[in-house]
Parts: structure tokens; C-alpha cells; sequence
């Protein structure tokens, strides 16, 4: 019997966060807290978002990870892909992406997360050469 409700929306949703969890924890110096309610992964402790957890942010409907990407990806990826991305609130406008955890496999999201750390630990570094 399959299960309805609220049970197997919060099932479905440990599934996905632990998924996110598991890929996050293969890179370097990674930390976790919540932030804007959202489980957030950090590059070092507190420094530099590289990946949000969000799971029906404003009742959006989307359960999907928001992450910092290179310029100009994107519009490319929403583009070829619309199920699959989308600009998220806030941080869309800076060129972050959106990602519907349930239209992407494993790998390609791993793609992506480690695209976003690498990103994120650069402007880590610019930051303190700046200090």
C-alpha cells in the first residue's frame, strides 16, 4: 500500500535532503547549518553558500537545491531544460540556479555541487587576498 499524506511527503522529503547531504559531504571542508530555515552547505565553516536545501520555499511547489553557477549557465540550462531548472527567488537574479531534485540523477547534481563549491571557495579566496 502506498503511502499518502504528510508521512510520505516528510519521507520523501529526508530521502531527498539525505541525497543532497551525501554529495555535499564528498567535497572539502564542507559544513551544514540551517539558514533562511533552509539546510545551507558552506565551504569551510560559515564561509561561502555553495548549495540550499529548499523544499516548497513559499509554496512554490519546488523541492530542488538553489546554487551559485558560472555566468551564463544559467539561461542555457533553463533553456534546454525548464523541468529541470529554474531561477530561484532571491538569488536567481545573481545567476544562481534552481534544480527540481526529482528531474535530476545523481550524477549530473554532483556535477553541479561541486561547480557551485569550486565557485564559491574562489570568492572565498578573493575575499581574503582583499583583508
Amino acid at each position: 500500500m502506498r503511502e499518502t499524506g504528510k508521512g510520505a511527503r516528510k519521507k520523501r522529503r529526508e530521502a531527498q535532503l539525505e541525497r543532497v547531504r551525501r554529495i555535499c559531504a564528498k567535497m572539502p571542508s564542507v559544513s551544514e547549518k540551517l539558514s533562511h530555515g533552509a539546510p545551507t552547505f558552506f565551504v569551510e565553516k560559515d564561509k561561502g553558500v555553495f548549495t540550499m536545501f529548499v523544499d516548497n520555499h513559499h509554496e512554490d511547489g519546488h523541492r530542488a537545491v538553489w546554487l551559485p553557477a558560472p555566468a551564463g549557465l544559467q539561461s542555457a540550462l533553463i533553456g534546454d531544460a525548464p523541468a529541470t531548472y529554474f531561477k530561484p527567488p532571491y538569488v536567481g537574479s545573481s545567476g544562481w540556479i534552481g534544480i527540481e531534485l526529482d528531474q535530476i540523477r545523481d550524477e549530473a547534481l554532483e556535477i553541479h555541487v561541486r561547480e557551485a563549491w569550486e565557485l564559491a571557495a574562489r570568492q572565498k579566496k578573493k575575499s581574503r587576498k582583499r583583508s
